[in-house]
């Protein structure tokens, strides 16, 4: 079997509707809970690194020290060994940031339903592939990148991110949404007292119910929106011939 290293960054986050991609492509799942200590082991012997999102940034390097062996981590994979690559949120953050892109601070951050569009350009990148116009998407984040490494190709856009994803050749994509949130995921905040907090602090007194009634009746696009990606990525990068 195949193997997927992930990196995490936070408690109950996990890769959400991937994990059914990966079991059905025989893709077996290794998480490295970063934020803890865990170190990252040798990279031989992955097929795909997943790198998911979190409530640090890509510069806090002096609270979170691991970051620095992450993006290094991250380079190598991408830059030298050109092996499959897919980053969440911070982990498209990272993902630009080791190449030498810039992460800063968003003028208006995004934190529930937004749109993104696809860039014209890109509806004939292998990765975008089936893929045109707009589409709703889940959003939490606060920083984004505003100058993409220079060997991206920049697959999405919003009104308030000009870069909602990007492609790496084609092995290797970052998207600032999440796309791996499916019902499960939104469903599981209803019991984690501090997710329900973060999102009144955001958007107001009763924003779970808020989110999840825009949320529910869009996760089925959502999801085919998630699947053609995956089904593009695996071929394009070679992970699952």
């Amino acid at each position: 079997m195949k193997k997927a290293l992930i990196f995490q960054h936070m408690n109950h986050d996990t890769p959400g509707r991937f994990l059914d991609y990966f079991v059905e492509d025989g893709i077996t799942p290794h998480a490295v809970r970063l934020w803890e200590g865990q170190a990252i082991p040798s990279l031989e012997g992955y097929d795909l690194m997943f790198v998911l999102g979190g409530a640090m940034d890509v510069w806090e390097t002096e609270e979170n020290p691991w970051l620095t062996g992450e993006k290094q981590a991250i380079r190598e994979w991408v830059a030298d060994r050109g092996k499959p690559y897919i980053g969440l949120c911070l982990g498209h953050q990272l993902l630009a940031n080791a190449l030498g892109g810039e992460v800063a601070l968003a003028q208006e951050g995004e934190v529930g339903v937004h749109e993104v569009k696809v860039n014209g350009a890109a509806e004939g990148h292998p990765l975008f592939a089936g893929l045109s116009g707009s589409h709703k998407v889940m959003q939490w984040h606060h920083a984004e990148v505003k100058v993409p490494p220079k060997e991206a190709t920049v697959l999405a856009s919003s009104p308030r991110a000009k870069v909602q994803a990007i492609a790496i050749d084609n092995h290797a994509i970052g998207m600032q949404f999440h796309a791996e949130f499916s019902p499960q995921s939104v469903a599981s905040w209803e019991s984690l007292p501090n997710y329900v907090g973060a999102l009144e602090r955001e958007l107001g007194p009763g924003a779970y119910g808020k989110v999840t009634a825009e949320a529910y009746p869009l996760m089925p696009q959502m999801g085919a929106m998630t699947r053609r990606i995956y089904d593009n990525f695996k071929r394009a990068s070679g992970l699952v011939r």
